[in-house]
């Protein structure tokens, strides 16, 4: 496959603390790679040193096999940025604001004003032309900033949390306007800590913890990485802390929780986990009114091998 994103030996240093430490990863044409990490993890660190917006302290970066350098506007031209704050202009409208910044790619107006329109129809925006920021919805703003950053056809995006704060309605125009963009042949780097996000539309991770790299893959075969196999939720009335005990105890249990009438269990291996539940369930009468089990979910993997504590 061939590389957009070349990175190798990457090190980032403030003084005595390295942000990121030695990273080396490629980015391929055509996918949707989710770089994903706690705060403070250097993700965003890794962004700026990808564009040139940091110096760092080793490393080579290589972006459409050029090296990226502050003055390489060539490489520039071909890339859209969104970042998690909204940039756009209050006083231009929603046409005026994406013809702004697409015009600082596209010098041809007939060029300009087709990607414009093709910028709008792509983010659901074909209703709202002359509406100005302030008259605009929190997803529709969302949007917008999504269709300022990429009207010019970039070739390579950057989507930094681009559906923070919006309603689902919203978030789904999003997440299929980002699909359509992968398929029409942008490569795509996506950092959110909506988990459920990357399962849906990233074609490949990389997870990212202290400035390094702590795992890789398809979201499949970063699952298998986790040490949970099964995850069981159980809606049961009441349950009595002796047989919160007792079920700690079953074969291949990891953990046991119970809060508002719902018991959840994880465990770390077996094939009968399930069924050994509901036996231990009905010889113990215990009434309960659904259970179902599932594999662990990328969010769960992420937490085990990052941690659960608070981060700044």
């Amino acid at each position: 496959m061939k590389n957009v994103i070349e990175v190798k030996n990457l090190t980032k240093k403030y003084k005595e603390l390295k942000a990121i430490d030695d990273l080396s990863f490629e980015v391929y044409e055509g996918e949707i790679l989710g770089l994903l990490g706690p705060n403070g993890s250097g993700k965003s660190t890794t962004i700026n040193c990808l564009l040139s917006l940091l110096n760092f302290n080793k490393g080579t970066i290589k972006i459409f096999g050029k090296t990226m350098k502050p003055s390489s506007y060539d490489i520039k031209e071909k890339i859209g940025v969104v970042f998690q704050d909204i940039a756009v202009f209050e006083e231009l409208n929603v046409i005026d604001n994406i013809n702004y910044f697409c015009g600082l790619y596209i010098k041809d107006k007939d060029t300009r004003k087709k990607y414009v329109l093709d910028a709008i129809n792509l983010v659901g925006l074909e209703n709202y032309k002359k509406f100005y920021p302030k008259q605009l919805s929190g997803g529709l703003l969302r949007r917008l900033n999504i269709a300022c950053g990429i009207a010019h056809k970039p070739k390579l995006i950057f989507l930094d949390e681009p559906t923070v704060a919006v309603d689902p309605q919203s978030r789904n125009n999003i997440l299929e306007g980002i699909k359509k963009l992968r398929d029409e042949g942008s490569t795509i780097v996506y950092t959110t800590h909506y988990m459920e996000e990357v399962e849906i539309i990233c074609d490949r991770v990389i997870i990212i913890d202290k400035g390094s790299i702590i795992a890789s893959g398809t979201t499949d075969e970063v699952k298998h990485l986790a040490s949970i196999e099964e995850k069981v939720t159980v809606e049961v009335v009441d349950l009595e802390n002796k047989y919160l005990e007792e079920i700690k105890n079953l074969k291949h249990v990891d953990e046991v929780k119970y809060d508002n009438n719902i018991l959840f269990i994880t465990y770390k291996k077996g094939k009968n986990n399930l069924i050994d539940l509901i036996d231990y369930l009905k010889i113990n009468k215990i009434n309960y009114t659904k259970i179902f089990s599932e594999r662990p979910t990328l969010n769960d993997v992420f937490l085990e091998l990052t941690g659960k504590e608070l981060r700044d």
